[in-house]
């Protein structure tokens, strides 16, 4: 079960993460979640051309390792990077321990300070250590990032004609949304996107990656 538009009771059990990015401009934050993938990348980057966006990609470390030139792509055109972690792992089904030495992992490859958990499962003990300084003098090992805005690209269930309608219904100023660049998907996305970067662009809003 999911909820495209995220209720305001999670954003409050888990107030160190970040949900949006409240703005008194047209700007919007579009992440794509489980890449880089050889097919599906490329085609979201040259659809963000199209339109002069950033955004944010969340990878697995595991895919960055497979294909790292379509990751370096990814660096080149100005977009930013995520740790997703090494085999995207559900933070519930897992021992702490094993978690976050996945993230780690994941972090040998991925040079970023923000993560979003795999299916935005975390625990809260899982949230305090990724986010706690190791000294009074260094800065919090990661930020958490999630989203107010789900494209539900992922549900074999949704119509890509539902997808796009998922995000131009429910976004706004400084919403964060979510989108995947995996083969699951692209059905999905392939539609989607084109129609959401074209209604907001039409509305003169910015896209940017998440610099917090």
């Amino acid at each position: 079960m999911y909820l495209v538009k995220t209720p305001w009771l999670l954003k409050k059990i888990y107030p160190d993460c970040i949900w949006d990015i409240p703005s008194q401009e047209n700007v919007m934050y579009l992440t794509f979640d489980d890449g880089p993938h050889p097919e599906v990348t490329p085609f979201v980057l040259d659809e963000l051309k199209k339109y002069n966006a950033k955004a944010t990609f969340f990878c697995i470390g595991k895919n960055v390792v497979e294909y790292p030139e379509i990751y370096k792509r990814v660096l080149v055109e100005g977009h930013r990077v995520g740790n997703h972690s090494f085999n995207h792992l559900n933070g519930w089904k897992v021992e702490d321990e094993k978690y976050l030495a996945d993230i780690m992992h994941a972090r040998k490859f991925i040079d970023s300070d923000i993560f979003r958990p795999p299916y935005g499962r975390i625990t809260k003990f899982q949230n305090r250590l990724l986010t706690a300084s190791p000294s009074q003098s260094q800065k919090r090992l990661f930020k958490i990032i999630m989203w107010n805005v789900l494209s539900a690209d992922f549900d074999l269930s949704v119509t890509p004609q539902q997808c796009a309608s998922n995000v131009i219904r429910n976004a706004k100023r400084g919403s964060i949304v979510v989108f995947h660049d995996s083969q699951k998907a692209f059905s999905k996305l392939k539609f989607a996107l084109p129609e959401v970067l074209k209604h907001f662009a039409e509305k003169n809003y910015k896209f940017e990656n998440i610099t917090i």
